[in-house]
């Protein structure tokens, strides 16, 4: 099997940062890229999403209790956020 050299340009903290996460996986960026490289061969795939991240329903539920209790215009359990944090931290 022969091999090919590939370069490619990119900005020194998108490099940086990638190598961090790469390190954390105790990986190489090259090793990354070819095992990105044979993801894309097995699946025919490009294994990446440009989508947003959907919350959760639990999330969206959540969402939709505090946006109701803001419109009800009803008094909280706190007078501020600073006895929220406290509250919470109890």
């Amino acid at each position: 099997m022969s091999s090919s050299t590939l370069t490619i340009r990119v900005d020194d903290d998108l490099k940086r940062g990638a190598s961090e996460v790469a390190d954390y996986y105790g990986l190489d960026l090259s090793s990354v890229t070819r095992a990105f490289y044979k993801q894309m061969v097995n699946t025919r795939r490009i294994p990446l999403t440009f989508a947003p991240d959907e919350p959760s329903i639990e999330s969206l539920e959540a969402i939709r209790e505090g946006d109701a209790f803001l419109s009800s215009g009803e008094k909280g359990r706190f007078d501020n956020a600073a006895d929220l944090i406290v509250a919470a931290m109890a």
